[in-house]
């Protein structure tokens, strides 16, 4: 039976948690998903608050969690000469109900996998298999397969996801007058290297200015017998963005040699950021890119989810965590409408509007815009931060930024859950 399928395209992180929070709720569902095997690749994420209940609401334990990364305590802001901007304690430290994860994307990512497939059985998530385009029709949805022998089918399903990232083709159909994906002119370089965890030893650090700068934390506990922990790190510098994006690809490997010359100097008795540049094992290139918003995430049986609807900036580490509380807010929304387009019509009510001004405001620096204050009152060097911008000023900023990206303390640890305990989707009429 199809009356009541919900087909997904994409196995990412929006996919997999979507997946799982349908067979809670006891909707019967199928991902799709491009990759021939899954594996573990990517770097570091944050999961917000926000996410992390959610995650545990799923059945994803504490343990799960440590077993991928670990909880953080702090998050900071550091200027040009290694002085403090702005730190404050995060997760459980700060007052949550919840803690925030630094993890390995992509370890998370195949957790998840494999909840998928322990739940809801080996077929749940088929693989190599690719949703090029979508029919509505009286049934609900026809999606269109390219499968790994070359040939191409259809599936029918009562609903969409179009959770296939920030390439969607779900969105591209869609939207097909949407602009290109869009690039401010920030490169990235990503990597991880073993070092010794500094501060708090959970710290969430981002130094130097709006248009250059290194962000790292750890991403696992450290080893008992060395004392290090795998730093996942991005550095970031923007460029002139005139002619777009040259590069044939948007994520390549490259030799750290083509950019730590813009990190010359950056030595402190604290950090090396030239040696925890060079002693990583890979490194990745990418731009800094997001798409523009779109002013509906839906089109009758079909939604999009996680990149796919809501590519941004990673500069407020929210990515990740918005496209699993994309799959939770899209599961109670099931409850209540039941595997409907009303239920989907309800989502996109909810989080279109908002989550579009979070791209925005991402793109703007998030809250990485301290940093672009203080660079221009003071060009990032200063002897007392006070002086250059006040401590009301500073915590006003961040204020507005947690309350836009649905993590502020109060309203959060007082939110009900977004799916309670045992319930499940509405009945809906036969078809």
């Amino acid at each position: 039976m199809t009356k009541d399928l919900v087909i997904i395209a994409g196995g990412g992180i929006g996919g997999l948690a979507t997946a799982l929070t349908l067979h809670q709720i006891g909707v019967s569902c199928v991902v799709h998903e491009a990759v021939r095997e899954m594996r573990p690749l990517g770097v570091g994420i944050n999961l917000q608050p926000n996410a992390v209940r959610e995650l545990y609401d799923l059945g994803i334990t504490k343990d799960d969690l440590d077993r991928i990364g670990l909880p953080a305590k702090e998050w900071a802001l550091v200027g040009l000469n290694g002085n403090d901007i702005y730190s404050e304690p995060r997760g459980l430290l700060a007052g949550y109900n919840w803690p925030q994860y630094a993890v390995h994307r992509g370890q998370l990512h195949v957790m998840l996998y494999n909840k998928v497939v322990e739940r809801i059985g080996p077929d749940a998530v088929r693989l190599g298999s690719r949703i090029t385009g979508y029919r509505k029709n009286s049934g609900g949805v026809s999606a269109s397969i390219a499968n790994p022998d070359g040939s191409a089918s259809e599936v029918q399903g009562a609903l969409l996801i179009g959770a296939d990232g920030i390439h969607s083709a779900v969105r591209a159909q869609m939207h097909p007058a949407q602009p290109p994906i869009h690039w401010g002119g920030a490169i990235m370089w990503r990597g991880t290297t073993w070092g010794k965890p500094i501060r708090t030893g959970a710290s969430f650090v981002s130094l130097g200015t709006h248009r250059h700068r290194v962000v790292f934390y750890p991403i696992s506990q450290p080893d008992p017998n060395t004392g290090l922990s795998m730093i996942n790190w991005i550095a970031e510098v923007t460029m002139d963005n005139t002619e777009g994006w040259k590069q044939s690809g948007w994520f390549r490997p490259v030799p750290t040699s083509d950019f730590v010359h813009h990190f010359d100097g950056w030595v402190w008795d604290w950090l090396d950021v030239p040696a925890l540049i060079t002693q990583a094992d890979s490194v990745f290139e990418n731009p800094m890119i997001d798409r523009d918003p779109v002013p509906t995430w839906v089109d009758g049986p079909v939604a999009l989810l996680g990149d796919a609807a809501h590519a941004m900036y990673p500069t407020g580490s929210n990515g990740g965590s918005q496209a699993v509380i994309d799959a939770r807010v899209l599961g109670a929304c099931m409850v209540e409408h039941g595997v409907t387009p009303a239920a989907l019509a309800a989502y996109d009510a909810k989080l279109c509007g908002p989550v579009s001004q979070l791209i925005l405001r991402n793109r703007g620096a998030g809250p990485f815009g301290l940093l672009n204050m203080v660079d221009e009152r003071c060009g990032g060097t200063f002897e007392k931060i006070d002086d250059v911008i006040s401590p009301k000023e500073r915590s006003e900023f961040m204020a507005v930024y947690k309350a836009a990206a649905g993590f502020a303390i109060e309203a959060l640890n007082k939110a009900e859950r977004t799916i309670p305990g045992g319930a499940r989707a509405a009945a809906t009429q036969p078809a």
